[in-house]
């Protein structure tokens, strides 16, 4: 699709994979800029972006329009050495008094208050885009505004640290504020509180293996390249604090060891976890590791991710004819979105301009691009903390996430029947495929059905993960819940074991305390008529030998607008295993699932699988689990 603002050309001799350099990381971010600022206020306080509104008001969808483009524009020009050619800060210092001069009023301009979370808490996020907004142009904004509007700022941003944010990477928003102030000489024991609460909670949720859980449950997804290192690292590099880089860099960079590895070769991030209208934030980690060196991947690689994503989206209609982000993954998708997205929360993709803090002489705009890990080799990647299994296929450029490990529950919250997030409980997720939506069949989803009443996954239990020479495994529990009547059936309980090989996913389950007369189904990768891919989807064990059917999701997903998804179904009473194999290809690289496995055997201690070809045989025991392959 084309693109509604001008690009330089194309530099295929240095960027061979992406053909963008940095001077089209510049023209994009003056791209969006231009035309977010068409919908701006007189006064420059509020972009009040068309669009529906967000669950938290028209006012707070304004200064969010104002704050999460200030970042795209903060970086530009901080990475620029002060330079700005359109002057973008001449309008947000404008836009900072007329927002603050009286907040809270129902007028034009003021700026909503910063309240608790569950109150009015939108404004504490869009204070921290503020905040390192400000940080980053302090030389030529901050330094040149009045005193009185310097002050009128700070009581403003003091709001995030006088309440309560929401029990997850929000504490970061705090923080960040605090980190602002006590740059530009404002800092006092208000601020040095909210910075020690916050990094005391980040070592709470650090799981290990640079993951870290968006609260006190088991949230991991996009959310920890974006907020949960991002703002610490940054911090650290802003500040010179040689101890907080000490601390969160290494781990940063063990992130970046298993996510570099999760972005498809036509630049696609996993569609995985919540806020995903953020789109190409999600490289946001990537380029924050090359420019503090906190990284394990070559400038040319990261650079090659980091525009592979951006490019991703500004080549598949993620940009309205008049240049806006439009809420969505490509056009416009409902189901990809949340109740707090409003017309302005994709600008959270600004995120990704912090690439744009290295300098144009710096080795990730000079070196020339290389391969992305997906373009190098098949490959399986375990992520035993956070419950992950990555799956990647070199014919086709797929990636594939088996997600044993993450849910979005709370610890304090119940598993309520009506409560199926497609965006965290399915088995699987892709780059190149987005979940169904819930009215419709669920995708990558072993459901048990009691007396008519289909199961969703709520709390992920994981079992463990790891992975060998071109294999993997991944495996967990789950209670059923169920809609439509009594939440829970006493005893019921499902283990799920993945294992990837190659272009294959040999997916066992066994299903414990089942009443009699409950059947089971399992579902494959949901896929459109109009794409180019394959979803296959092969009993091997427990299931009926008729069930193989094709099912309709005409709500379609992200990625196609509907869909079809490959069915199995079976009986289950007491305790029954159940053994399937799924495929996602590429038409061209078409796995046929049929030639993959030459042997079944079940008994009572496991699973023995042999493999066509080679004559390998994986052994899954189930009490206690182990997976083995020889």
């Amino acid at each position: 699709m084309s693109i509604p603002f001008e690009l330089p050309a194309e530099d295929r001799e240095s960027s061979p994979h992406t053909g963008y350099t940095r001077a089209h990381w510049e023209a994009v971010a003056d791209g969006l800029l231009t035309a977010a600022w068409h919908w701006g206020t007189p006064g420059c306080a509020l972009l009040d972006l068309p669009g529906r509104p967000s669950g938290s008001g028209v006012r707070s969808d304004g200064l969010e329009g104002y704050s999460r483009t200030f970042l795209a524009a903060a970086f530009r020009v901080a990475g620029s050495g002060g330079d700005d050619p359109h002057g973008w800060l001449d309008r947000y210092a404008q836009g900072l008094a007329s927002g603050t001069r009286t907040p809270g009023r129902d007028d034009t301009e003021s700026w909503p208050l910063i309240l608790d979370h569950h109150v009015q808490g939108q404004p504490m996020v869009e204070s921290a885009s503020v905040a390192l907004g400000l940080r980053l142009t302090a030389p030529w904004l901050w330094k040149h505004l009045d005193d009185a509007v310097r002050d009128r700022a700070e009581e403003w941003l003091r709001g995030a640290l006088r309440h309560t944010p929401a029990p997850n990477n929000w504490y970061l928003f705090p923080f960040t504020v605090a980190g602002f102030l006590e740059s530009v000489g404002r800092g006092d024991a208000e601020t040095a509180a909210a910075r020690e609460r916050a990094l005391e909670l980040m070592e709470t949720w650090y799981r290990g293996e640079g993951w870290y859980a968006d609260g006190d449950g088991r949230a991991f997804d996009h959310y920890n390249g974006w907020a949960l290192h991002l703002y610490p690292v940054l911090d650290a590099h802003l500040a010179g604090d040689t101890e907080l880089a000490a601390r969160y860099g290494p781990r940063l960079r063990a992130h970046l060891e298993g996510f570099a590895a999760t972005f498809g070769a036509d630049g696609a991030p996993l569609h995985f976890g919540r806020s995903l209208t953020y789109r190409f934030a999600a490289s946001a980690a990537v380029g924050l590791g090359a420019l503090t060196g906190d990284t394990p991947l070559a400038p040319g690689a990261s650079r090659r991710l980091a525009s592979g994503s951006l490019r991703h989206f500004l080549d598949r209609g993620a940009l309205t004819e008049d240049g806006l982000l439009g809420l969505g993954w490509y056009g416009p998708h409902e189901a990809t979105l949340q109740s707090y997205s409003g017309p302005a929360s994709p600008y959270w993709a600004s995120k990704a301009f912090v690439s744009l803090l290295a300098p144009a002489d710096h080795p990730l705009w000079t070196a020339r691009e290389e391969a992305a890990p997906v373009e190098e080799a098949d490959r399986v990647l375990a992520l035993p903390a956070p419950g992950l299994l990555v799956q990647s296929t070199r014919a086709d450029g797929i990636v594939r996430l088996h997600n044993h490990g993450s849910d979005h529950v709370r610890p304090h919250e119940a598993e309520a029947p009506d409560a199926d997030d497609p965006h965290y409980g399915r088995q699987a997720y892709s780059t190149r495929t987005g979940p169904t939506a819930t009215a419709n069949v669920a995708d990558n989803h072993l459901g048990v059905e009691v007396h008519g009443r289909r199961s969703v996954r709520r709390r992920i239990h994981p079992l463990g993960a790891g992975h060998g020479d071109g294999w993997g495994w991944a495996a967990s529990w789950h209670r059923p819940v169920f809609a439509g009547g009594p939440p829970m059936v006493p005893g019921l309980r499902v283990e799920s074991v993945t294992i990837a090989r190659g272009p294959y996913e040999l997916r066992v389950h066994r299903v414990i305390g089942a009443p009699a007369g409950t059947r089971v189904t399992q579902t494959g990768w949901a896929t459109g008529p109009e794409e180019d891919l394959v979803s296959t989807l092969r009993g091997l064990h427990g299931w009926d030998e008729d069930s193989a059917e094709t099912v309709r999701a005409p709500q379609g997903t992200a990625y196609t607008r509907w869909a079809k998804v490959p069915r199995l179904s079976g009986p289950a009473g007491g305790t029954t295993v159940h053994v399937g194999l799924a495929t996602l290809s590429a038409r061209a690289a078409c796995a046929d699932p049929a030639d993959a496995v030459s042997g079944v055997t079940v008994d009572a201690d496991g699973v023995e699988v042999t493999w066509a070809g080679d004559g390998g045989r994986t052994r899954i025991a189930f009490e206690p689990l182990r997976v083995t392959h020889e």
